[in-house]
């Protein structure tokens, strides 16, 4: 609500700068997409090994913090 109600007093501001970001935010999401997507699947591979190198560790009986 909070963003809409500052898109609005950027409309009455300067029309022009609020349809840019209006058309250009969808766009800039699109583009972030992959970047978000090579995140999460690094972030899964890091924890995976993680798991991995503490397996012998959980195996003898340690707890995990």
């Amino acid at each position: 609500m909070l963003k809409f109600l500052l898109w609005l007093l950027l409309l009455a501001v300067c029309w022009p700068l609020a349809l840019l970001a209006l058309v250009a935010y969808p766009l800039v999401w699109l583009l972030s997409l992959p970047f978000r997507l090579i995140g999460i699947t690094l972030s899964a591979v890091f924890e995976f090994l993680r798991a991995l190198l503490f397996l012998p560790a959980r195996l003898l009986g340690a707890r995990p913090a």
